[in-house]
């Protein structure tokens, strides 16, 4: 798994060449949008991503910046594929049925064709591949579980809780803009001077699995999302909810990969 994820990340700077159908997932998360090509083994071929704050719990308050950094990130793509990507998969949190229309048209708007639409933890698991556990998919907005039994999502849940709540707590202790809060969240050199004061929020994001896993006799937890990029947060995760926790290295790329991996070409 985290050899496949190294390849994901280094499709970031050089390309797979491919003459096949391509695969492609776009990732509208709360903080970053990711798009992950992939051939139709699903080899790492391209990605791309960039910052853009345009969702808010997994719902796109700012239509026209989405659209818009789509648009560049795909050409982005074209240019270094030197073709044309058509077909599309696209993901949502749990629960958020509603905004499909707006993921939709975001998608739509910057020339995809879409033809998948699944939830984000349920895309995560095409990457991690389990059979029986817990997927935590936690963005910059929102918490999103998945339990898995049998190779079947046999409950899934979402809660406002992520990476910005971190950032609004460093804001405060440190005396900091929101957007200050975020570079010192992404400094790996800062993380382990942080992490005790982001300790309770990701206690309480914790406490949101261990709800959802309540009664399910669930004992390994997969983690993914661009919050848990922090380090040692799965220490503190694991330790609050008695179950074994693990973390890929590139936690920020399962979701996509996952989400291009589920696309029908």
């Amino acid at each position: 798994m985290n050899r496949y994820l190294k390849e994901v990340d280094q499709s970031r700077f050089q390309i797979r060449n491919n003459s096949g159908p391509l695969k492609t997932g776009l990732d509208l998360g709360t903080a970053c949008i990711v798009i992950a090509v992939l051939d139709e083994r699903n080899r790492p071929v391209a990605c791309e991503m960039k910052q853009a704050h345009v969702l808010k719990d997994g719902v796109v308050v700012d239509y026209i910046k989405a659209l818009e950094t789509v648009r560049e990130l795909k050409a982005k793509l074209e240019k270094r594929l030197g073709r044309k990507l058509k077909n599309c998969a696209i993901a949502m949190p749990p629960g958020t049925a509603d905004s499909v229309r707006t993921h939709r048209y975001v998608a739509e708007g910057a020339g995809f064709e879409v033809t998948k639409i699944l939830e984000e933890p349920e895309a995560a698991n095409q990457v991690f591949g389990i059979t029986d556990g817990a997927v935590a998919d936690i963005g910059g907005g929102t918490t999103g579980m998945a339990l898995f039994r049998h190779g079947q999502i046999i409950r899934m849940e979402d809660e406002p809780t992520g990476g910005d709540h971190l950032s609004l707590v460093l804001s405060g202790h440190y005396h900091i803009s929101f957007e200050e809060a975020e570079e010192l969240k992404m400094d790996e050199r800062k993380q382990e001077e942080i992490l005790p004061v982001v300790r309770p929020v990701v206690e309480k994001m914790a406490s949101i699995i261990r709800r959802c896993c309540e009664g399910s006799l669930t004992e390994q937890l997969y983690l993914c999302g661009g919050t848990c990029c922090l380090k040692g947060m799965e220490n503190i995760v694991e330790k609050e909810t008695g179950m074994k926790t693990v973390k890929p290295e590139y936690p920020f790329l399962v979701t996509p990969a996952g989400i291009a991996m589920s696309c029908v070409v």
